[in-house]
């Protein structure tokens, strides 16, 4: 082989060494030592060989497979162990979520929830046990920068049933990795209603939720 093969085969292997390929497989492309290609390629910065995406569908786990069973089985018991809620029952567990997700603080009724089936539930429950002022009510959007901020608040507006005309400026979070990688999508959401008379009725509600007399024996 003359001179020109030689450069010719040196050029390939720092190619090849570039794109990530091991001394053994440029001396097998090649047809050269192991120890000629280490001589060629020493100074090559190496870019790690990307893996072609398989053509094969992953199969799930037996152990994923019994949890998304179990999941399923739970939720049709919940459904039937919860049916239709009566009137109380309705009062009652619109109490509870008010009682761990909601402002404690006297003077406005506050609920902030990621959850959209959460805000939903909360608002009728609102609506359907409080004489409220619609246009009273005002909603508050929390939301990572980088994110569809009309989307978000289009989004809302249709859960709460509350117009956007009625929504307080935004709070624009500056994501930070180190704390959690998810972001929501349509952020956290905050339903405000002012009245201290009416977060006074919530707060009682709560209390008596809370005694032992509400307690079945």
């Amino acid at each position: 082989m003359g001179y020109r093969g030689k450069v010719e085969e040196h050029e390939k292997a720092r190619v090849l060494r570039a794109e990530g390929r091991t001394l053994a497989d440029i001396g097998e492309i090649l047809g050269v030592a192991k120890s000629s290609v280490s001589l060629w390629v020493r100074d090559v910065e190496i870019e790690p060989l990307k893996r072609r995406p398989s053509t094969k569908p992953r199969r799930p786990h037996p152990q994923h497979l019994a949890k998304l069973a179990e999941i399923e089985e739970c939720d049709r018991e919940g459904l039937e162990r919860i049916g239709i809620l009566s009137e109380a029952a309705f009062l009652a567990a619109g109490v509870a979520l008010y009682a761990g997700e909601g402002a404690k603080r006297d003077g406005k009724v506050t609920f902030a929830n990621t959850d959209p089936s959460m805000v939903a539930f909360f608002c009728a429950w609102f609506r359907r046990f409080f004489a409220i002022d619609e246009s009273r009510l005002r909603v508050r959007v929390y939301l990572h920068q980088g994110l569809d901020l009309d989307a978000a608040e289009k989004f809302w507006s249709a859960i709460t049933g509350v117009p956007r005309g009625q929504f307080n400026k935004p709070y624009r979070a500056v994501p930070d990795p180190s704390i959690r990688k998810a972001k929501h999508e349509h952020g956290c959401v905050y339903v405000d209603y002012t009245s201290s008379r009416t977060h006074r009725e919530v707060m009682g509600l709560v209390r008596a939720l809370l005694t032992s007399e509400a307690i079945p024996g």
